[in-house]
């Protein structure tokens, strides 16, 4: 069955009569389409059976060279107002009385389309293309399996780089390189050195890297469009006093939230199991961020793995699993993994260990 189709089996169960997409990563997931967004209002517009797009003039030719969707375009000394009313009618929602708005497209479009049916019962699309979108189908985990591994090497060829001296945009570099060189496309990279670490989001810097500094390394690549998003410890040379031990417990946590995680479970439950490991060991206070998001079309989507979660974790979700322990001026430890959750549990998409890298002391 085709995405499109089982959005509209969503809208039927809902008695949703309009669903409004922006250029953004719900179109992308839906159709494959990722058209040029700025302030001119582009939307595409689905009913239980029926589509079109808004389509400013200005991306039609572009566009159309990827859909065969119908359009309705509009021109700037037109403006939008006109064309999209025309949609409406085009597939028959002008009294639509239950509309789903993209939650990340621009405020004006929103706008646009709730100053077009005023008395329309409004919700967002996490009700429907979100909630499709959290269940991961083979082709999607074929993807995601294939840049996680690809995550892998580019963390060992950093490992096998990193010396004294280097600075954390040099180790940055690397990985950004072995990720071209398979192919993918860097995405991002947080390399924390020393008390760096303690910082959970750092911003990769000038800091150069020292005999017995612990390395915080998160990296992520994208393939396909999905992305990878994996962290891991190095040291170099021998670790800090006390490190180890803090290690084994923020691996103790990742592998109670990996087996609290099953379909059925609640994202909050898995969170606690994380979160009760660390407590017990006395470093709750230095546990200061959520367990996990999910990874999809974007690096971060739902499901969020919170504490405040009621959210019930089905089979084909795919998430992280990152609990870490930040001691100001010492260092941090952070371990991620992504899982895809089967009927049985978490399935790991990395097969790189989680044990700390010693890397060269120069």
């Amino acid at each position: 069955m085709s995405r499109l189709a089982q959005v509209r089996e969503e809208m039927q169960a809902q008695s949703i009569d309009l669903l409004a997409l922006g250029p953004g990563a719900h179109l992308e997931w839906l159709l494959g389409l990722h058209p040029h967004g700025d302030e001119r209002p582009l939307l595409f517009c689905v009913t239980q059976d029926d589509a079109a797009f808004l389509m400013p003039v200005l991306e039609a030719e572009s566009a159309r060279q990827h859909t065969d969707l119908p359009f309705v375009t509009w021109s700037d000394d037109e403006g939008p107002q006109d064309a999209f009313v025309r949609v409406l009618d085009q597939i028959g929602a002008s009294d639509a009385k239950s509309i789903v708005l993209d939650e990340t497209m621009r405020a004006d479009f929103a706008g646009l389309v709730q100053d077009a049916l005023p008395a329309a019962k409004r919700q967002f699309g996490a009700s429907t293309v979100g909630a499709l979108r959290m269940r991961k189908d083979a082709a999607e985990f074929a993807a995601l399996k294939k840049i996680a591994l690809i995550g892998d090497e580019a963390m060992r060829t950093a490992w096998a780089q990193m010396q004294v001296g280097m600075s954390e945009r040099e180790v940055a570099d690397v990985v950004r390189a072995a990720f071209k060189a398979q192919g993918a496309q860097p995405m991002f990279t947080i390399i924390g050195a020393g008390a760096n670490g303690a910082f959970p989001h750092h911003q990769t810097g000038a800091a150069t890297l020292k005999q017995g500094d612990a390395v915080v390394m998160d990296i992520g690549g994208g393939l396909g469009g999905y992305p990878s998003d994996m962290t891991r410890m190095a040291v170099v040379g021998d670790a800090p006093e006390g490190y180890r031990a803090v290690h084994e417990v923020v691996e103790a946590a990742v592998q109670a939230a990996v087996a609290a995680a099953k379909p059925g479970a609640r994202a909050r439950d898995v969170d606690k199991a994380a979160r009760d490991v660390i407590a017990a060991a006395g470093f709750d206070a230095y546990f200061t961020h959520r367990t996990g998001h999910g990874l999809g079309v974007e690096i971060h989507e739902p499901p969020y793995i919170t504490a405040t979660s009621d959210m019930v974790l089905e089979e084909g979700m795919v998430f992280s699993i990152e609990p870490g322990i930040y001691l100001p001026g010492r260092f941090g430890i952070r371990l991620e993994d992504i899982v895809i959750l089967r009927a049985d549990g978490a399935e790991i998409l990395s097969e790189l260990s989680r044990d700390l890298a010693i890397v060269g002391a120069g």
